[in-house]
């Protein structure tokens, strides 16, 4: 992991792809210039990202929140099967994994609930949750194939983005092509086979490219929780001799795995049984997308850019349903031969310019941005009630469709007050209508809306060339679904939920050593915590949280090809502070997580030990200590315990166009609870991986 003083400027150049949404004019001019010195990217119009600004530098560093980056050679040398795989590695986040490759999202962020997303998650600068206002926004998580960079803002920053800001943002920047093909293979435990292609060009003249990206893997799984997954992008820009560039991605999402909310129940757990609870369970799900990106160049002082992005998804959830007595005398669960299809589809359409100037403002240098965002988005839910012979085929006894219209705005200047000062106020306004109709009840409908204004402020300060002080202070939200805010049909009168953020932080390089330290404070004044914590919460507006943590980040060059990252979080501070809750931890908000890795690199051999630990969190907001051990209905909850797991990656360029890789994860076999729903989820076992990637 690399903090902002980590980052090389030659990285921005990895920036250059498709236009989008603009950073700010100062990185802006930051990836003007690496493209001046990087000539092979000179024609790719730049991606909207979160990006800082390396040491090379002499600007003063922008960003007012806590910034991590991943980059491709990070990725490479991590091995990741998902998105989550590169996320528990950062600072401040917590992993809820339900199987190897995270089909869906589970992350929280500083004693966040990682059942609960606060977080916002984005695709090179689009929203890519299923339904921010609409929900459920956890049903498609982005493919780490396709993935060139991982971008993690905390703090103030994250004003220029929403909804669902309190946690932080995340933003996976996708890879676009070089000329040439690079075809990549692996295969390892559980039957897993992937192969990937990337393939790109451009024209003689260095002013339009076009590239694909493609990837299909396939796996009996651990557990026996087998998939089969097909992902292609593809990806084509051009720049125009009037200062205008114009990109489009286009991608495609297919995946069918044998995956359901059933875990192990608690004998079969602690005997060590590593069978699939629901042999008969899948989660089907698809998604189609494209993005189109145009950044027009004013003048030396103005650029506006213009993003439209469109998605339309499914999710088919095709579960049995159990017979309790049968499985409680079983000690496993026994299905009967009724089958519930739980099948949603979700649309999304939205546009969304920023205009960033240049300008003076009291005589001092400043960088303003205004930002406007139209969205719509739409859910289709039904739920068929079939039985196993009938092929996923029956009556559709519940038919509803959510509606939500939103418009966002904000204005944000970034002021030089001197060469080392900076400070960065802003305003962000998100105003929303939401809409259910039920077909299933005569067409009966209930409407309600909101309007949140969101005011922050963050500044920077260099106490000299290697170190920076930097916080700030902001009021985030996140909004009630449709199916929580409309309840019964009935609007349930609930706000969005609301937090005032605090942190303050120190960053640096000195020599060998490079840090980074961030205490951070959030109080929630309406909490509502849904979903897999308790259902009965999400009636009414929950009342106050309080989050309280600091994040530690250190990295050393011990020389000889040797060197160490660690980081580590603590959140002593995460509780509910009114409701019957009160005094209780949130669930899923362990108050250590730590990361450390030994890496060695010498000529064309690159290694890794890297060791995750993450401490004992509570399954449920009553804080259960006692995890259940038979198969009664409702809220499963339970103290699990801490772990760590160890894993151990290697690689090495055979050639300059050949690179073999391999992997041990789980390297001691440690057997670990990773979530509780209807039953315990186990983490994976020891696995083994082995690929090869040849470029020509």
């Amino acid at each position: 992991m690399r903090t902002v003083f980590q980052t090389k400027v030659s990285r921005l150049s990895l920036a250059v792809a498709l236009a989008t949404v603009s950073l700010g004019a100062a990185a802006q001019q930051q990836i003007a210039n690496a493209e001046s010195n990087v000539e092979r990217k000179k024609i790719m119009p730049a991606l909207e990202v979160i990006r800082v600004v390396g040491t090379a530098s002499p600007v003063l560093l922008d960003q007012t929140g806590t910034v991590v980056v991943i980059d491709r050679e990070q990725i490479e040398q991590i091995q990741p099967l998902s998105t989550e795989d590169i996320l528990r590695r950062i600072p401040g986040i917590n992993i809820k994994s339900e199987e190897e490759t995270s089909i869906v999202s589970n992350f929280g962020m500083r004693g966040l609930s990682a059942s609960e997303s606060k977080s916002l998650m984005l695709e090179d600068g689009v929203p890519v949750a299923p339904g921010l206002f609409v929900g459920n926004d956890r049903y498609f998580n982005p493919r780490i194939q396709r993935v060139e960079q991982v971008e993690v803002l905390k703090g103030s920053a994250s004003l220029r983005y929403g909804p669902s800001t309190i946690g932080g943002v995340v933003n996976y920047q996708t890879k676009t092509p070089d000329d040439g093909v690079t075809v990549t293979g692996r295969a390892g435990s559980f039957n897993m086979q992937e192969v990937n292609v990337e393939a790109g060009g451009k024209t003689a003249s260095g002013d339009a490219f076009a590239g694909i990206v493609a990837t299909h893997a396939t796996s009996d799984g651990f557990m026996d929780k087998d998939y089969e997954m097909t992902d292609v992008m593809a990806k084509a820009g051009v720049i125009f001799s009037n200062d205008q560039k114009l990109g489009i991605k286009v991608s495609r999402y297919e995946n069918d795995a044998n995956i359901s909310y059933r875990g192990l129940l608690l004998a079969d757990y602690q005997a060590g049984a590593d069978y699939n609870p629901a042999p008969d369970d899948y989660f089907l799900t698809d998604r189609t997308a494209f993005d189109i990106n145009h950044e027009w160049t004013l003048s030396s002082q103005a650029t506006l850019k213009t993003l439209l992005y469109w998605s339309e998804m499914s999710r088919d959830y095709w579960r049995y349903n159990v017979d309790t007595a049968a499985s409680n005398e079983a000690g496993r669960w026994v299905y009967t031969d009724d089958l519930t299809g739980n099948n949603r589809s979700f649309d999304r359409v939205g546009i969304e310019t920023r205009l960033t100037l240049d300008h003076n403002l009291a005589g001092m240098a400043a960088n303003s941005e205004f930002g406007l965002r139209l969205m719509q988005e739409e859910a289709n839910d039904t739920r068929i009630r079939a039985v196993r012979s009938a092929d996923r085929t029956g009556t559709n006894d519940r038919h509803r469709i959510d509606y939500a219209d939103s418009v966002a705005a904000y204005a944000q200047s970034r002021i030089e007050l001197s060469d080392q000062f900076a400070v960065t106020p802003g305003l962000r306004v998100e105003s929303y209508e939401q809409t259910r109709l039920v077909l299933t009840s005569d067409n009966a409908t209930a409407k309600t809306s909101n309007t949140e204004v969101l005011p922050g402020i963050g500044a920077t300060y260099n106490l000299n060339d290697s170190a920076q002080v930097y916080g700030g202070v902001y009021r985030a939200f996140s909004p009630a679904s449709n199916g929580v805010a409309l309840d019964g049909l009935t609007d349930q009168q609930l706000d969005g939920e609301r937090s005032t953020n605090v942190e303050l932080g120190l960053r640096g390089k000195q020599g060998a050593v490079s840090y980074e330290v961030a205490a951070f404070m959030m109080d929630f004044s309406n909490q509502v915590v849904t979903g897999n914590s308790d259902p009965n919460l999400s009636q009414s507006n929950g009342g106050k949280t309080e989050h309280r943590g600091m994040e530690f980040l250190l990295g050393y060059e011990l020389g000889a090809g040797f060197s160490i990252d660690s980081n580590a979080t603590w959140v002593p501070t995460s509780e509910f502070k009114s409701g019957d809750n009160q005094g209780n931890r949130l669930p899923y908000a362990p108050k250590i997580i730590a990361n450390l890795a030994l890496n060695y690199q010498v000529e064309q051999l690159s290694a890794a030990l890297t060791a995750h630990h993450r401490g004992e969190q509570y399954g449920d907001p009553t804080n259960l200590e006692a995890i259940p051990t038979n198969a009664a209905g409702g809220i499963w909850g339970g103290l699990m315990p801490s772990y760590t797991v160890l894993d151990l990656t290697a690689q090495y360029n055979l050639a300059q166009n050949v690179r073999l890789f391999g992997a041990v994860k789980n390297l001691t076999d440690k057997r670990y609870i990773t979530g509780l729903r209807q039953g315990i989820y186990v983490g994976p076992e020891r696995s083994f991986e082995l690929g090869v990637s040849y470029s020509f």
